[in-house]
Formats: structure tokens, C-alpha cells, sequence
């Protein structure tokens, strides 16, 4: 069995209402996929960097999960070929 490694790099832009992550996820050094998560905070909380951070994080990597899902539905779509195709 080959071992491979793949990398996600997790980027934070923090606002003091908003909060943007974005995970980068390289395969041998190339970006393969990359997700994008945003938290805001109500007006009425305290500003807490913290928690807009988590937020955003979490919401970064499960786009990055969802998109690395439909990349590989993608894959195993097109390699059973057209739809009603019985294989010879």
C-alpha cells in the first residue's frame, strides 16, 4: 500500500463583525479543493474573536468535506460511465 498525504491549510480574516475561513486543502503540493466558511455576530452579543473564529473554521472544512465528497461522486460517476450502460 503507497502512503499519501494530503494537507488542508485553515486561512482566517477576522472583521469586527465578520469573519471569513477559507480551507485550503494541496495534494502533492497542488490545491485540489477549497472551502469557504463566514460567521457574523449579532450586534447584540459581545465581540468574542474566539467563537466568530470557530464559526468559520467549522464552516470552512465542512464545505471543503462537501466538495471533496462531490469531487469523488463526480469521479465515480464518470467512471461507470453513461447511465442504463451495462458494462460488456
Amino acid at each position: 500500500m503507497s502512503a499519501k498525504e494530503w494537507n488542508v491549510t485553515v486561512f482566517i480574516d477576522e472583521g469586527p463583525d465578520r469573519t471569513v475561513a477559507r480551507a485550503v486543502m494541496t495534494d502533492d503540493g497542488r490545491m485540489a479543493a477549497v472551502g469557504r466558511g463566514v460567521a457574523r455576530r449579532n450586534p447584540v452579543d459581545r465581540p468574542v474573536a474566539e467563537i466568530g473564529d470557530e464559526l468559520a473554521v467549522s464552516r470552512a472544512l465542512e464545505d471543503l468535506a462537501q466538495r471533496i465528497h462531490d469531487m469523488a461522486s463526480h469521479d465515480f460517476a464518470h467512471m461507470a460511465g453513461p447511465a442504463g450502460q451495462v458494462p460488456a
